[in-house]
């Protein structure tokens, strides 16, 4: 967490001591810019692979309200069909079961796979997401702090007090010799 700390509180205070004011504001326009894309996208993102979790859920549970209504055991199911692996077997009464056991296996692999998008994406919507917002706005208050300190003593006066002096002395003309 240190290094993050130190990129949003460090890049207001080097833009503007190596650049000025005017590189601050366009760091701070990119930053709000760029982090509410990101923070609007983290938290539907999350809220996505959340409900995405839900539905599957939901197709489980019908699925099993039509095991139960349909009088069929999976487990011995499953048992009968061990020796045919993933062929389909001849026999109709074993092809009806067949196909039980295949779509409770799609079921459960697709819930395995939207336990692990919400395992991501719970983080994004409920923590990610809305610190970005933190970050911008320290972003912000950082430049507004130090804004004074930053407008007197940044590189980029020296280079505009040199191009200055440099303007108003005339430059020396040296004729050649004829």
């Amino acid at each position: 967490m240190v290094a993050p700390g130190a990129l949003v509180l460090g890049s207001p205070l080097l833009a503007g001591f190596l650049f000025g004011p005017d590189a601050v504001a366009g760091l701070l326009a990119g930053a709000i810019v760029s982090g509410v894309q990101v923070a609007i996208s983290a938290s539907n993102t999350g809220g996505a692979w959340d409900n995405a979790k839900k539905e599957v859920e939901k197709s489980r549970s019908r699925f099993r309200a039509e095991v139960k209504e349909a009088k069929i055991d999976l487990v011995k199911a499953k048992q009968e069909l061990a020796h045919y692996g993933d062929v389909e077997p001849e026999d109709p009464h074993l092809q009806q079961l067949f196909t039980w056991v295949q779509r409770e296996k799609v079921l459960r692999e697709k819930h395995i796979a939207a336990v692990v998008g919400d395992t991501v994406g719970d983080p994004l919507k409920d923590t990610s997401g809305p610190a970005i917002n933190i970050l911008i706005k320290l972003s912000a208050i950082t430049s507004l702090i130090f804004g004074n300190y930053v407008k007197a003593y940044n590189l980029a006066n020296l280079w505009n007090a040199d191009a200055k002096v440099a303007a108003v002395v005339p430059p020396v003309v040296v004729k050649p010799a004829i």
